[in-house]
């Protein structure tokens, strides 16, 4: 049957003490409603109604999506004031599945298992049990069917022992939910339009409520404020580090390390600790990531190894590469086969070819590093002029000796070498040896200054 979704993004998140709409707080790299978007998108929903308020020029600016159906609740009256302003766009022969929009760690297998019980009767609430559901709805049932949610204020002291609560979360069909939604009342003392209301009409209605679970409680937690935001942070990297570890990563303490995108890995793959993954990230067979190091939408092939604090970031590393200590990669990096940087060594928008080393404190910038050559100490290419940027090519097996400064555009021919401390402003050609500094001048019984 086909089904939509509404979220429920209204609220200011006064708690969070913040300029930013409590649902753009990002978790795992996330804003948290953008995270509840992606999940049901991957349900396959027919159409999303993104219930908005405050913030809605941040919001809109933030999520961008092709057929998200943006329903402005002005002023905030309730959860089902903010389900109404999604009615006029739901149909009576779907159903409709309404989310809240702080809760981003819900799974895609409880949205469909709470699909399938929707199947088997009229009204599919999510449930949890609780330890201690101190303050929070309870489920009231009769003959196994839900005819209640109680809040806990009046609650009798035996609903009170109950440990199943209400999350807010739920599905009906559109014809029923319409109809519920004309008879709310907000005579209460908030002034406010309830959406678990409904429950009791569909059950004076006789109609058949029943329910689903997660797996966790903490997949229907809500966030408030920021320590419950870190909450769930770490939840969410428990879990990820968890599923990674079952596809075979090791990680050498799953509680430090942090996966703030998509990580795909080959076989055998070694993280250390404190490694945060932004973006989209592949690693293949046998790649040793060491402590401390950031990978942000790149490429590492099999076999390399990312010494400890390194950066690599819309990089490509290819196969049986060494990447650092503190070396950093910048967008356009390429490493070819082989090839290694070792530490404080920056590329940007430069290729390193097969075998070839820039081991120590180096800069290459707009390059062309050709196979086996091999990059001095303190060599860099200077690749900007204060307006534009230019090339330097190195060829093959070229030798650029150390604390070299080579001005762009210029090209170091195959088997050239570079002298030490030169400043190369033209080409070399092929197997020359260019040198280019100040002639070394010795004073004889130079005498040394004396303090005065």
């Amino acid at each position: 049957m086909a089904f939509s979704v509404v979220v429920l993004a209204a609220g200011k998140g006064t708690r969070m003490k913040s300029s930013l709409p409590k649902v753009l707080h990002k978790v795992g790299g996330v804003p948290m409603v953008q995270r509840i978007i992606n999940t049901v998108k991957s349900l396959g929903a027919d159409n999303i109604h993104l219930v908005y308020g405050h913030g809605g020029d941040q919001l809109k600016a933030t999520v961008v999506e092709e057929n998200l159906n943006w329903c402005l609740q002005a002023e905030q009256l309730g959860t089902g004031h903010a389900v109404q302003q999604a009615a006029p766009h739901i149909k009576d022969n779907e159903d409709v599945l309404i989310l809240v929009g702080d809760a981003p760690l819900i799974r895609e297998e409880t949205l469909s298992a709470l699909k399938a019980v929707k199947e088997n009767c009229d009204l599919a609430l999510l449930t949890v049990n609780l330890d201690d559901p101190t303050g929070m709805g309870r489920i009231i049932r009769e003959n196994d069917n839900i005819t209640a949610i109680v809040e806990h204020k009046d609650a009798t002291d035996a609903q009170r022992e109950i440990k199943e609560i209400n999350t807010g979360m739920m599905m009906m069909s559109g014809a029923d939910l319409k109809r519920w939604l004309g008879k709310l009342s907000n005579d209460n003392a908030q002034g406010e339009y309830y959406l678990t209301d409904v429950i009791a009409m569909a059950a004076s209605e006789g109609k058949r409520i029943q329910s689903a679970q997660p797996q966790s409680a903490v997949e229907v937690e809500g966030v408030n404020n920021r320590l419950q935001l870190a909450n769930l942070e770490r939840a969410l990297q428990r879990r990820q580090a968890d599923e990674l570890m079952t596809n075979g990563v090791t990680l050498l303490d799953p509680a430090r390390f942090d996966l703030r995108g998509q990580l795909d890995n080959g076989n055998d793959v070694v993280i250390d600790v404190n490694v945060i993954v932004e973006g989209k990230v592949t690693l293949g067979n046998n790649v040793i990531i060491g402590a401390n190091c950031i990978l942000r939408n790149c490429t590492i092939a099999d076999n390399a190894v990312i010494e400890p604090n390194s950066i690599v970031e819309e990089a490509d590393v290819g196969e049986g590469c060494t990447v650092g200590p503190y070396a950093r990669l910048r967008p356009g990096a390429v490493m070819q086969k082989n090839a290694k940087v070792g530490n404080f060594v920056e590329m940007k928008k430069a290729v390193l070819g097969e075998g070839a080393k820039a081991n120590h404190l180096t800069y290459l910038g707009d390059a062309e590093v050709g196979a086996k050559a091999n990059i001095g100490a303190g060599t860099i290419t200077c690749n900007y002029d204060g307006v534009n940027k230019s090339k330097t090519v190195i060829g093959e097996n070229a030798f650029i000796g150390s604390n070299s400064s080579l001005v762009a555009p210029v090209n170091i021919g195959k088997g050239a070498t570079v002298g030490a401390g030169s400043v190369i402003t033209s080409t070399v050609d092929e197997d020359a040896l260019a040198v280019a500094r100040g002639k070394q001048r010795n004073i004889p019984n130079w005498p040394r200054p004396t303090k005065k």
